[in-house]
Formats: C-alpha cells, sequence, structure tokens
C-alpha cells in the first residue's frame, strides 16, 4: 500500500497490524513499514514463516472444498483478514454456486478491502464483529439475515484463536459459537503451535505481536488445541500440522517438531 494511498482515519499506519503482516508474509502489498517491519523480526524467528501462511491459505481451500462437497452450503469465515487468492468465497462458488458466505473481522482496513472486493457478491456479506464477543457475530441483524441457523453452518477460525491468550476463554469463545450451529454444521481451525521453538523464541513473538493491533500471539499444544473439538466429531486425520491435513500429495509426512500451525476439522453431530 503506497502511504499517499486514502486511507480510512481510523487506521493507525504506524501501529503494526496482524492482517497486514500477514499480507506481507504471503507477498502482499497492503501494507505499511510498521508492518513490514514487525513481519521482519518474526521471519528471524520463525524462517520458514512465509511457507506458513501459504499452507494456511491452501488448507483454508482444502478445506472449504471438503465441506461445499459435504453438502454444507453457508460458511461464517471469522478473522478473514486481507482479500488474498482463492478465498473462502471463491473457492465455496465454485464448488457450490448456491454458497452463502459471511465475513467477519474488527480490523478497519479488511473491511474497506473486503466490501470493496465483495460489491458485487450478493452471497457474500462483510460485517465488523470481535472474536471475543460471539454474540455480536451471531445476533448480528445483517448474519442473522443471510444465514439460515436452522441449516448446517460451517464456522471458519483459521489463525485467530491465538490471538486469546486465555485458554479456557478461547475454548468458551468456541463453545458459543458452535452453540447455535444444527447436526451437520462443521468446526474448522487452525493455530499457532511452538514446535521446537526455545522459550525464549516464545516470548521475542510474542513481544512483537503484542505491539500489533490484535496483541499478543500464545502458541498451543496438540492437547490443547484438540480441546476445541471436544464433544464434535473429527474429520480425518484428526488436529496435524495443517500442511498434512489430507494434502494434494500422499507423501507429506506430519512433522509436530516443526513450529507452525496445526489445524482440525470437525462435525456437529
Amino acid at each position: 500500500m503506497e502511504r499517499d494511498e486514502q486511507v480510512p482515519s481510523v487506521i493507525d499506519p504506524n501501529t503494526p497490524s496482524v492482517a497486514r503482516m500477514y499480507d506481507y508474509y504471503l507477498g502482499g502489498k497492503d501494507n505499511f513499514p510498521s508492518d513490514r517491519e514487525a513481519a521482519e523480526k518474526i521471519i528471524q524467528l520463525v524462517p520458514n514463516i512465509t511457507q506458513i501462511a501459504r499452507d494456511n491459505r491452501d488448507f483454508l481451500i482444502r478445506v472449504v472444498r471438503v465441506l461445499a462437497e459435504a453438502g454444507v452450503r453457508q460458511f461464517i469465515d471469522i478473522g478473514t483478514g486481507l482479500p488474498t487468492r482463492q478465498n473462502v468465497h471463491e473457492v465455496a462458488l465454485e464448488a457450490a454456486p448456491d454458497s452463502r458466505i459471511v465475513y467477519v473481522d474488527n480490523d478497519p482496513i479488511v473491511l474497506v478491502h473486503a466490501r470493496a472486493l465483495l460489491a458485487e457478491t450478493p452471497q457474500t456479506i462483510v460485517v465488523r464483529a470481535d472474536l471475543r464477543d460471539t454474540a455480536s457475530i451471531l445476533d448480528d441483524p445483517e448474519v442473522r439475515a443471510h444465514i439460515d441457523f436452522t441449516q448446517p453452518v460451517a464456522v471458519l477460525l483459521f489463525a485467530i484463536l491465538h490471538f486469546v491468550p486465555d485458554h479456557r476463554q478461547s475454548a468458551e469463545i468456541v463453545k458459543g459459537l458452535c452453540a447455535p450451529l444444527v447436526s451437520g454444521s462443521h468446526l474448522a481451525l487452525s493455530h499457532s503451535y511452538a514446535g521446537d521453538l526455545t522459550s525464549e523464541a516464545i516470548r521475542t513473538g510474542r513481544s512483537v505481536y503484542r505491539a500489533a493491533t490484535a496483541g499478543s500471539i500464545t502458541p498451543r499444544t496438540t492437547e490443547q488445541i484438540s480441546v476445541y473439538f471436544d464433544g464434535l466429531e473429527q474429520l480425518e486425520p484428526g488436529v496435524v500440522p495443517i500442511d498434512a491435513w489430507r494434502p494434494e500429495w500422499p507423501d507429506v509426512q506430519p512433522d509436530f517438531d516443526r513450529p507452525g500451525l496445526l489445524g482440525g476439522v470437525a462435525r456437529i453431530p
């Protein structure tokens, strides 16, 4: 993003944005010097972070295709981030043109970009809400008008729950989001995983993100991430590194030592 480009007044270009840092990891141009500086600090700690970001996008694509093929026609993507290649609506509508999609984010610049992109896509809406306030999402009049909660819905939480530092709170958020979903609905998520990162590297990374708009990042263990799926029917292969979740290439083996993102998908029974 060029510095002289018009930017909404609520956006502070001097404070790193998680969404814009992620855009930088993916090779995008919708970011400011503050975002690039913060992102480079993370790249020094986790040199494969750009690959992790690409893997997360590929994971999202595979998940949405699997769910669309299973008959899901409604998707709520929370923490959508800046538009990039193969967004949820593109994948879902290609697989099932009658799909309906809700994008949810609380970053003003994400909303500006998403609304401009989707102005000509009536099957998709964009709302501003905070993950921590599940009622602000589920009870939003626009969401209620767009999504039929008497039919299956897929809730997508890609690389967002790790910005909720308290594990109990994050689990309650997931439970709250799943509460109104009928049988046949699905929960899909990816989450930061430390792997063999040292405690010092984790502390440094958290301090970098603490200065950004979404706050500190909290990696969790496989066991902690699996808690989000309690009471649900997990799809194979369960909670694994995202590149190993139903990969296009069958020789991909899960590497739990490598830092990155773990992911999984589960069905509401």
